[in-house]
């Protein structure tokens, strides 16, 4: 099975494009909601088995740095891993299913939808930060960093992952396998942008930061909008998380204050 047709350059043609191309074919692919739904269980699942293993143990999750590190990776790792799983099992692997092809135009586009997710993302942080507080604004992941005062390995380690390891593979959940389910109901690809992006920003399971969430996931939302392929919207994501990650680590081994 070949990808989709290639989507004419630029982000105003792309975004011109949708809606009038029909949608990608689906053959093969014998999964839909249910395996999201599955992922998602894998990963509520793990968060709490390791949430109780600390408490069990009576290890503090925000002081221990192996449980700041297994807890806020294993569970996204483990739910990509079993959404690529899936793809291989129940349809025809994760470069046709997920939309994984790669093309340089799709990098660019992505460079470039990045960069203009960190503008958007820095205004809406601070607007939203005067609303609400700068302690009710830091996100899951800064208050644990911010509490275990991490190594410079796990520091490290824990920058990779934001910036890295983490938008992979919430891009192979939400914006790959979500995003492919929605599709294989016959949606809109417009249907598909907005329900990946208001599950994404939920499924951070943070209240009080999934309007900020949903600024943040529209630009990457829209590199796979306009592209149709996985590899814009991930580097959308990567960009996006970058200087979050680079202030976490500065912030982690003591280079900047709190």
């Amino acid at each position: 099975m070949k990808p989709p047709d290639e989507p004419p350059p630029g982000l105003i043609a792309g975004v011109r494009a949708v809606g009038r191309e029909p949608s990608p074919e689906n053959a093969g692919q014998r999964w839909g909601f249910g395996a999201f739904l599955l992922v998602e269980a894998v990963f509520v699942l793990t968060a709490v088995f390791i949430t109780a293993v600390a408490r069990t143990s009576g290890t503090d999750i925000g002081t221990s740095v192996a449980f700041v590190l297994v807890g806020s990776m294993v569970p996204t790792v483990l739910a990509a891993a079993v959404a690529v799983v899936i793809t291989r099992v129940r349809g025809n692997g994760p470069l046709v299913d997920l939309r994984l092809s790669w093309n340089w135009a799709d990098v660019k586009i992505g460079l470039k939808l990045g960069l203009l997710g960190l503008g958007l993302t820095y205004l809406a942080a601070l607007v939203w930060s005067r609303v609400v507080g700068d302690q009710n604004a830091t996100s899951a992941i800064g208050e644990l960093v911010d509490g275990a005062a991490l190594p410079l390995a796990a520091a490290i380690a824990m920058f990779l992952y934001v910036c890295f390891v983490g938008p992979i593979c919430e891009e192979l959940i939400y914006r790959g396998l979500l995003w492919g389910a929605i599709e294989r109901q016959g949606w809109s690809q417009w249907a598909a942008f907005v329900l990946t992006t208001l599950i994404f920003a939920a499924s951070h399971l943070e209240p009080l930061r999934t309007s900020l969430l949903i600024v943040i996931a529209l630009p990457i939302g829209i590199a796979r909008l306009i592209t149709r392929r996985l590899t814009a919207s991930v580097v959308a994501h990567v960009v996006n998380n970058f200087l979050p990650g680079l202030t976490l680590l500065l912030v982690s081994i003591g280079v900047m204050p709190t």
